[in-house]
């Protein structure tokens, strides 16, 4: 698959993806703008209604005080005169509904009295006459004549009271804060918001007068909600009541859990989306280093094949054979290209390697001080021909391991072999091999003065076909395959190889890291 071909499908999924996402974040925004302004609305819905019920309730007392003391006041006034006659004076309760536009019925308790004289039952024979009846009728119509006009009066009294004598009181006076909250959670309650809630009274002066509970913290202006008390007051005496309710985000957030499933999909549908795309580019990557190595590995075997086919030819010759000396040179370049050629059949077979999960290991009980030792004075010849110098420190105390020996000795052999093939020309060769004990694990490092290898690449040079720098380019030493194979063949023997660069890019260490026999 071309690289742009795999742009162009991680464009598009980009594309599809971001749009799913959009649509369910505006989604969401619209729910929760219209949940906001529901629960609002409602809020607003209930503080009118408890503000209404406030003015029934001052009506109401008004109206119980004015009837019950005026009823009085007009008993005694119309009284008969006491001293000669005696009085009944009659008590009388009732009920007087009131219903508002909301159908709301409001009770008020009325006392009424009245006072008539009476006789005795020997002066009131005395002064019957045929026209008594006659005056009684009279004076109950005056009476109720005088009834009518006094409630007419009386109803205006209390509109008065109401408009131009409640508003001169404080607001503490007017309302009673317990049956204010009674009054408040009713209404909420009926409305569906059973929630927790603050509220404060704001007088006509912009000062707080009561208030419920502590804020949490400062709300939101846009969370406090304000109704106006008595709005029948004058604009300049105006009194406010304000609720803010502490678990509102709460409430809101409550009602989209049902898009949290969409959320989880979407989020696992974008973790796989970036996955493939990974996936797709490494294969990718992959797919032209190893097409490299095969450009390379050609090349490379060229060589030796061409080699050995000319020496072979040369060997059919009569005239070779008679001379000794030729018959040993070209002996000995076969010999080279041979093992030359054996090399790179190796490294063929490393790459098979990779492709099972585990190397089949023969482990065995080695010290690793003796195999560390062996190997570098294999090298010792090899780093002196460069007019290097190899140095051997064997700290480890505890150097018994359970390891494959031919695959560690190739471990070392890569890293000593890398220290030789990428040192600096211009300076002397210094390679270091030790052995260490650190937390109860046995480490084993080889440092060299090379050309070392840039930061970026530390983490990098593990990976299979990898080379520094990377690319087609003919020059550069190796397949990409010896470290990866080192790592490999490391990590299945549950231990762990890292590498460091020393100051300037300048010299390469190797730190391995492999469990004892008593761990």
């Amino acid at each position: 698959m071309r690289k742009s071909t795999i742009w162009l499908l991680a464009v598009v999924m980009a594309f599809a993806f971001a749009g799913l996402l959009y649509l369910q974040v505006n989604y969401v925004s619209i729910i929760l703008k219209t949940r906001s302004e529901q629960f609002n609305e409602t809020v607003k819905r209930s503080l009118r209604q408890v503000s209404k019920n406030l003015e029934l309730d001052e009506t109401r007392k008004y109206l119980e005080d004015d009837i019950n003391r005026d009823e009085t006041n007009f008993m005694y006034q119309n009284a008969p005169d006491a001293q000669s006659l005696g009085q009944v004076i009659n008590h009388e309760k009732y009920q007087l509904q009131i219903k508002d536009s909301n159908g709301t019925v409001q009770q008020i308790e009325m006392q009424s009295f009245s006072a008539h004289k009476f006789e005795p039952l020997s002066s009131l024979s005395k002064r019957q006459s045929a026209n008594s009846i006659v005056n009684t009728s009279k004076d109950l119509q005056k009476t109720l004549k005088r009834r009518y006009q006094y409630q007419g009066g009386l109803i205006e009294e209390v509109i008065y009271n109401i408009l131009y004598t409640a508003n001169l009181k404080p607001i503490e006076e007017r309302i009673d804060f317990k049956k204010l909250n009674n009054y408040l959670k009713t209404e909420f309650i009926n409305n569906g918001l059973n929630l927790p809630f603050v509220f404060s009274v704001i007088n006509k002066d912009g000062n707080v007068v009561y208030q419920s509970g502590e804020f949490q913290k400062q709300p939101i202006a846009s969370d406090v909600i304000t109704q106006v008390l008595f709005p029948n007051d004058p604009p300049s005496k105006l009194n406010y009541l304000r609720v803010y309710f502490p678990t509102k985000g709460d409430y809101i957030s409550s009602s989209i859990t049902f898009i949290v499933p969409s959320v989880i999909f979407s989020l696992i549908l974008l973790i796989t989306f970036v996955f493939t795309i990974y996936i797709v580019f490494r294969q990718k990557k992959l797919s032209e280093m190893k097409n490299d190595f095969i450009n390379n590995m050609t090349h490379e075997l060229k060589t030796p094949v061409s080699t050995i086919s000319l020496a072979a030819q040369m060997l059919k010759d009569s005239d070779i054979t008679k001379s000794p000396d030729v018959f040993k040179h070209i002996s000995g370049v076969i010999n080279d290209e041979t093992k030359r050629l054996s090399f790179l059949v190796e490294k063929v077979l490393q790459m098979s390697l990779f492709e099972r999960q585990k190397a089949a290991l023969k482990l065995k009980e080695i010290d690793a001080n003796d195999l560390v030792a062996n190997v570098a004075n294999t090298f010792v010849l090899k780093v002196e021909k460069y007019g290097g110098t190899m140095d051997i420190d064997l700290q480890a105390t505890e150097s018994d391991i359970y390891v494959d020996e031919m695959h560690i000795t190739n471990v070392l052999f890569n890293l000593m072999d890398n220290a030789v093939k990428y040192r600096r020309p211009e300076v002397p060769l210094t390679l270091m091999a030790r052995t260490w004990n650190e937390n109860g694990k046995l480490l084993i490092s080889v440092e060299d003065n090379g050309i070392g290898i840039k930061k970026e690449y530390l983490k990098k040079v593990f990976d299979r076909f990898f080379r520094v720098p990377t690319g087609n380019v003919h020059d550069v030493k190796g397949f990409g395959l010896g470290l990866a194979y080192v790592r490999k063949i490391i990590e299945d023997h549950k231990g762990t190889i890292r590498a460091e660069s020393g100051t300037g890019n300048i010299g390469t260490k190797f730190i391995i890291t492999l469990p004892l026999i008593k761990s």
